[in-house]
């Protein structure tokens, strides 16, 4: 379960439950295991049960994303997301999402590196059908180029509102493609705009017959249902859905070359009015990670910038007063290599030159010298309890079988984490310090604002 993945629940009363009489043989992420199974056709299926409510999650994941596109076509996994809302010979556009509103449910829709998914959530009755919208559209979608290109422009939109027009969200795309010398995480998930511009129903329609396939699916479902009672449903429903032939059971991309400079991107623009450095290094993914080194990283996180007890926050912002916010995270849910980022932003007239020196001394004790036992404790006690509490939210429960099952996990490697994350020691978190906080693997971004003049055009 990465960083991003888990709420904030730290406080004082979460940490007084977690430790309360009973809770000790509960500290996995869900009470009981969820029911997995295979489907003849090799979808594999993941049920949950939470019967608080009669409310069901369905979550269809599918083992593609940014990182398979074809060089030239960033852009492309985003683009099919957008478009797989365009209907089918079966169910016209706008059907599917106009039956969960109209059932008061709802649905969305995401990309990332290594995934693509789409879920609805709705009562327990609607389940169904909502198995038939989705199966229709693994292989029934109908483009056209009345549907696609306008759509084409929605992407675009989209770039220009998330990417072009916010500065952190450009330095973040510039400091990604500096991270990834060779490996495809160096594109954008949304795309380059020059690629975006260019692509269209036939690259569409051939990424679509590629990928989108029962034996590249995971079905999540969580909530109000039992595997043996929804069995049937879903073999009926996915389990006709011919497999594709052509799908490998291992994606091999470009992998990193051995790091051999730190690099720093620079990012000016008129429309900052807070600086930031940012920090990412290049770290194992809880797939690719050697046996403990990702929970000691998501531990290493938890103590350098986890909130205001943190050594970054104690150091940056109360001890000397250089910064207003600093925080550090772990990206550990990756098929290939991810990211430790360390995140600050100076106080007015700070200059980055000092915020480093601190960030340097920080990183350089905890490299050096065991953790101290009440640290370590705290820090791993906030982790298992995020990891108990959050199973209040249906859709997270979803949201982490599914991220993990896609990128190389196991539903075994996702209920040990806590017990792992206690495994954690001193020494382990000094280790990773050692091998993956080293500035030769890095990249250090810069945001600040552009007080340049701008120029006038001369008129002739």
């Amino acid at each position: 379960m990465t960083s991003s993945s888990r709420s904030a629940l730290r406080s004082v009363a979460a940490l007084a439950l977690l430790l309360a009489p009973g809770l000790a043989a509960a500290q996995t992420v869900t009470a009981a295991p969820p029911a997995t199974f295979t489907l003849a056709n090799g979808m594999q299926v993941v049920v949950i049960p939470d019967h608080r409510t009669p409310v069901v999650t369905q979550m269809v994941w599918y083992k593609v994303g940014s990182a398979d596109e074809t060089p030239g076509k960033s852009g492309l996994a985003h683009f099919l997301e957008h478009l797989m809302f365009k209907g089918t010979a079966k169910h016209p556009a706008g059907e599917f999402s106009q039956t969960v509103q109209r059932i008061g449910g709802n649905e969305n829709a995401f990309t990332s590196t290594d995934y693509t998914g789409y879920f609805q959530r709705v009562t327990k009755d609607q389940l169904g059908k909502m198995m038939e919208f989705e199966a229709d559209r693994m292989t029934g979608l109908v483009l056209k180029d009345e549907n696609v290109l306008p759509e084409r422009d929605v992407v675009l939109e989209e770039y220009n509102m998330r990417v072009a027009n916010s500065p952190e969200a450009r330095l973040s795309e510039q400091v990604m493609a500096a991270l990834y010398l060779n490996h495809p995480y160096g594109r954008p998930i949304i795309g380059w705009h020059q690629e975006i511009q260019k692509l269209d129903r036939e690259d569409a329609l051939a990424f679509y017959k590629r990928f989108y396939a029962p034996n590249n699916a995971t079905l999540v479902i969580a909530g109000d249902v039992e595997a043996p009672e929804i069995r049937p449903m879903i073999e009926r429903t996915y389990g006709v859905i011919p497999a594709q032939p052509s799908i490998h059971a291992q994606r091999i991309r470009p992998q990193e070359p051995t790091p051999a400079a730190s690099r720093t991107v620079t990012l000016a623009d008129p429309r900052v009015e807070q600086s930031s450095v940012r920090r990412y290094y290049l770290a194992p993914s809880a797939t690719t990670a050697a046996a403990g080194e990702s929970q000691a990283l998501d531990v290493m996180a938890q103590l350098i910038g986890g909130g205001s007890n943190s050594y970054l926050y104690r150091a940056l912002v109360v001890d000397k007063g250089l910064a207003i916010t600093a925080g550090a995270s772990y990206q550990g849910t990756a098929l290939d290599s991810a990211q430790f980022m360390i995140s600050v932003s100076p106080k007015p007239g700070v200059e980055f030159a000092d915020v480093e020196k601190t960030m340097d001394a920080v990183i350089a004790d905890i490299a050096a010298n065991a953790v101290p036992a009440a640290d370590l404790e705290r820090v791993k006690t906030q982790l298992v309890a995020e990891a108990i509490y959050a199973q209040d939210n249906q859709a997270s429960l979803a949201r982490w079988y599914g991220a993990a099952l896609t990128t190389g996990l196991s539903v075994e490697d996702i209920r040990a984490w806590p017990d792992r994350i206690k495994a954690v020691t001193a020494e382990q978190v000094r280790d990773v310090a050692q091998k993956w906080l080293d500035k030769k693997s890095s990249v250090t971004g810069y945001l600040i604002k552009d007080t340049a003049p701008k120029r006038e055009e001369k008129r002739s």
